[in-house]
């Protein structure tokens, strides 16, 4: 799969989508337009009427069919209350995947959980994540939820959840559960998680039709009873309300009805395609097959018990309510079509249900919470492909699975523990970045002491006989496994932890390529999570971003070797990637200044994917230019891409 493909067809589907809820709304309008001219016509033949030359009445009706005014009229309220209803949903949604999670009554798994099923269920995402190159999803549990589900929802990577029913907790296995979180990771990578919220919150605008003429009915049921039978006019006002009434009631459930038509037809095309990437990431089919005959065995099966479910059933792994319509409403193909589509030699057979599940009977190592001791990390990697790094952005294959699997489990359990503690996740995050000259590591323990106090000292030093043994191509994953857990930390909290953090990189007086890479990757994913809003497409022209272009690559090349010389023949190599630039790039000659360097990365991350995907395309080639590439220069390339919101997964195969 291709990351920049896939994000481009969910851009094209986005448009699509716009484009058929403009002709719903536009058939909205007019349907509205018609049934007031119907409603002020049939009121105006009460009192326009003439008699004829043989003295029998004869109603006319002075009103013709086209009113530009009452028109325009028509259009604006429709849209009014159209546009507003939509951007409200969507203002509710700009606060990220866990207002969606939490709005269906999920509960934040803690990271420090000592439920094993919980603990397999973080173990599994962070596999993925880490096999993805994405930022670890915040994990949330439906715990009222006895069916089989789950669903990932975000506006960008770094703001994503993976939530999953209590039943798929206790009734699924560790391959099991594996596949489902694949199949939610395909939607995360395929950038359906924007597009399903777009869909809600346009559906939503289109529901308030309905709800707005069923509120009028409903305050307007007395009126006309209480209305004195001499007040002709005043009955006649009530009669055009209620007519108003019950035509916005039954355009916009009618707007309603089709509106959910699109939400199922776009929803159930990607189920297929989620399911085949699932299977490509695990090389498992048996793990996704047996999910989904479990659903069909269990009498439950994916059902949710939240009347909410159905306003983002599109969202879910499954059928997530009671479809109607002889299933036109479905947003899921029909369990046997999937499985049948993975297993051709299906036979129909579901899964049955013992009468009791044991779902304890789970050792460590198949929960994978048992981990393997730390190997010794390569200097250098021992084969590189720029344009096969960088087709791994956004891809999620077996052998990556397979690799994230064995270095997570080559991280010592004390560190592991660590990430998920909001206490001690900080404490680790400056121990990585403790300096390997003593007399600048003691100047650091000085600084944490001096900000975080003797005991968070005391639990430095408990965790740095594991941290010396932590191999290169570790740090950057470990840092990935605390982000959920910084997340929970008090804004102010934060704020002061990064200062640390930022005191302790420059306690030499120098910066150095791992510790920006350290920094980056949580300043940029901290502070998206935080306003997944802010990641907006503002830059579509190559030319102008040629400055932060060559200070990107520039920077890279002095990282990736102290020869100025060579440094200037990797940044020509890189350079000459970018063909559509007028006019060359100029090498910048002095050393990174990481200042400009920051902000020029925050520039790039604002422009178009085209760009991205040149740009990081041209940073591989200027690390490569050498022939080899060290495990920093690699982690270097993968904080620039998460920079710029393109995950890339680990590039160092462990050992």
């Amino acid at each position: 799969m291709d990351f920049f493909e896939a994000q481009a067809r969910a851009k094209k589907r986005t448009s699509r989508l716009v484009v058929l809820f403009i002709l719903a709304v536009l058939g909205t309008i007019l349907a509205s337009y018609i049934a007031a001219v119907i409603g002020l016509r049939s009121a105006m033949e009460q009192r326009e009427h003439r008699y004829d030359r043989d003295g029998y009445l004869e109603t006319v009706s002075s009103m013709p069919w086209w009113q530009p005014k009452l028109f325009f009229g028509v259009s604006s309220g429709v849209l009014a209350i159209v546009g507003i209803a939509s951007l409200a949903k969507w203002s509710e949604f700009s606060a990220g995947g866990s207002a969606v999670a939490e709005s269906v009554g999920g509960r934040r798994i803690a990271p420090q959980t000592t439920d094993l099923r919980e603990r397999r269920l973080l173990n599994v995402v962070e596999e993925m994540a880490i096999a993805s190159g994405l930022p670890v999803p915040a994990v949330y549990v439906l715990e009222d939820e006895p069916g089989i589900n789950a669903f990932a929802a975000g506006l960008t990577t770094n703001d994503a959840v993976v939530a999953v029913t209590r039943g798929t907790l206790d009734k699924l296995n560790r391959d099991e559960l594996q596949g489902v979180v694949g199949h939610e990771f395909s939607h995360i990578l395929n950038g359906d998680m924007r597009l399903n919220l777009r869909l809600t919150a346009l559906l939503f605008g289109i529901l308030v039709l309905g709800l707005a003429g069923r509120g009028i009915l409903w305050s307007m049921r007395y009126a006309a009873a209480g209305r004195s039978r001499r007040d002709k006019n005043a009955g006649g006002i009530v009669v055009v309300i209620l007519f108003v009434g019950l035509a916005l009631l039954i355009i916009g459930y009618v707007g309603y009805f089709f509106g959910r038509l699109i939400q199922a037809a776009v929803s159930r095309q990607r189920e297929f395609l989620a399911d085949a990437s699932a299977v490509q990431f695990t090389r498992n089919p048996g793990g996704l097959t047996g999910a989904l005959k479990k659903i069909g065995g269990y009498a439950l099966g994916s059902k949710l018990q939240t009347s909410k479910a159905a306003a983002i059933g599109h969202f879910f792994f499954a059928q997530s309510f009671r479809s109607g319509f002889t299933g036109l409403w479905s947003t899921h193909p029909p369990l046997a079509e999937r499985i049948k589509a993975i297993e051709p030699q299906f036979d129909g057979t579901m899964f049955t249900p013992p009468e009791k599940v044991d779902v304890e009977q789970e050792s460590f190592v198949s929960a994978g919470l048992h981990p393997a001791k730390p190997q010794p990390s390569p200097a250098k990697l021992e084969a590189f492909s720029a344009a096969a790094a960088i087709a791994t952005i956004g891809a999620l294959s077996a052998e990556q699975v397979s690799n994230a699997g064995t270095l997570l489990t080559a991280v010592p359990p004390r560190l592991r523990e660590a990430t998920r503690s909001v206490a001690e996740a900080p404490i680790l995050l400056c121990g990585v970045l403790l300096d390997s000259d003593p007399a600048v590591r003691q100047q650091q323990r000085a600084l944490v002491a001096q900000h975080a106090g003797p005991d968070a000292l005391a639990a430095l030093d408990q965790l740095t006989p594991d941290l010396r043994a932590l191999g290169a191509e570790h740090k950057l994953p470990l840092v990935q496994l605390t982000l959920p857990t910084l997340r929970q930390l008090p804004p102010a909290e934060l704020s002061a932890f990064l200062g640390t953090l930022d005191e302790l990189v420059h306690a030499d007086e120098r910066v150095s390529p791992f510790e920006f890479a350290l920094q980056k990757l949580l300043t940029r994913g901290l502070s998206l999570e935080r306003s997944p809003k802010s990641a907006v497409v503002q830059f579509y022209s190559f030319r102008a971003l040629s400055a932060e272009i060559a200070t990107v690559l520039s920077a890279l090349a002095h990282c990736a070797t102290e020869n100025p010389d060579e440094a200037r023949d990797a940044f020509a190599t890189g350079a000459g990637q970018l063909k559509l630039l007028e006019g060359p790039l100029s090498f910048v000659a002095t050393s990174p200044d990481y200042a400009a360097l920051d902000a020029a990365l925050e520039k790039l991350a604002a422009a178009s994917l085209p760009i991205k995907q040149r740009t990081l395309l041209a940073c591989a080639h200027v690390v490569s230019a050498n022939g080899s590439v060290s495990v920093a220069e690699a982690e270097l390339l993968r904080a620039f891409a998460a920079t710029l919101d393109c995950p890339m997964p680990p590039l160092a195969a462990p050992r």
